[in-house]
């Protein structure tokens, strides 16, 4: 079955692996893909801020692309800590993740927050990978879909983004690193209820055309009954990108 828009399987490597770790994983898997020659699915791994330019460097970039797992809106200033996308650019990355649950969580994240750093990214060549997503209670109370039509519409808005310079990743609060996932109609449903959005917010073009990921405790096991979905471009893996042979095998699914 052939998918209407190209795929891409994104790895997440948050805050794990050493320098070495991080250069023997994106070899592994640069080389695996290298071999596939695909054409049909695009492969970016983030690995944590000092390591971006070592997986930068041990990946071929004709195969694998590589993004940052956050940013901050500023190109520029006193900001102690912070790191801008000029600067995640000139590490060679290509993408960065915007809007992680845990940085919604741990960091107190807000979607005014989001739209800066998405805007930010766009604006300096980058492809963020905007994430939304609900918690159980807002699953269980029925309120799932108006949390991500929030998340979406409010962190969007304004932003005159294209199909192809921004990827949505739906990732349900209670899937991630839990080992419990969304089954295929859930997130099937919700990438679904997504692409109406962004249809609303700029035009049927662009919402047929943008790749929306899933992202929830996505294993070899699961990953092909989630890429037979129509809606499902994609996958944004945590914990299975930290090892080759599984995040491999997650990039060659079979549909």
């Amino acid at each position: 079955m052939a998918k209407k828009r190209k795929a891409l399987i994104a790895g997440n490597f948050k805050m794990y692996l050493s320098s070495e770790e991080v250069k023997r994983l994106a070899r592994a898997i640069s080389d695996f893909v290298s071999q596939k020659k695909y054409e049909d699915r695009d492969v970016m791994i983030a690995p944590p801020f000092p390591y971006l330019m070592a997986a930068v460097d041990s990946v071929n970039p004709s195969f694998v692309s590589v993004g940052s797992q956050n940013l901050y809106f500023e190109k520029e200033g006193a900001f102690t800590g912070e790191v801008s996308p000029l600067m995640v650019k000139d590490c060679g990355a290509t993408y960065s993740i915007i809007g992680h649950s845990e940085r919604r969580k741990y960091f107190f994240e807000t979607e005014e927050l989001l739209r800066k750093k998405i805007t930010a990214a766009i604006s300096n060549g980058l492809i963020p990978v905007y994430c939304v997503g609900e918690k159980i209670e807002d699953r269980n109370n029925n309120r799932h879909f108006d949390v991500v039509k929030r998340q979406v519409e409010e962190a969007l808005r304004e932003i005159n983004f294209r199909s192809d310079n921004l990827v949505i990743a739906y990732e349900p609060v209670w899937a991630i690193g839990t080992g419990v996932n969304a089954s295929p109609e859930q997130a099937e449903e919700m990438h679904l209820f997504i692409r109406n959005l962004i249809s609303g917010i700029r035009d049927k073009n662009i919402s047929e055309n943008i790749r929306i990921l899933y992202g929830g405790s996505v294993k070899p096991d699961n990953i092909d009954s989630l890429m037979k979905m129509e809606n499902i471009d994609g996958a944004l893996v945590g914990g299975a990108s930290l090892k080759a042979e599984q995040f491999t095998r997650i990039i060659d699914y079979r549909i």
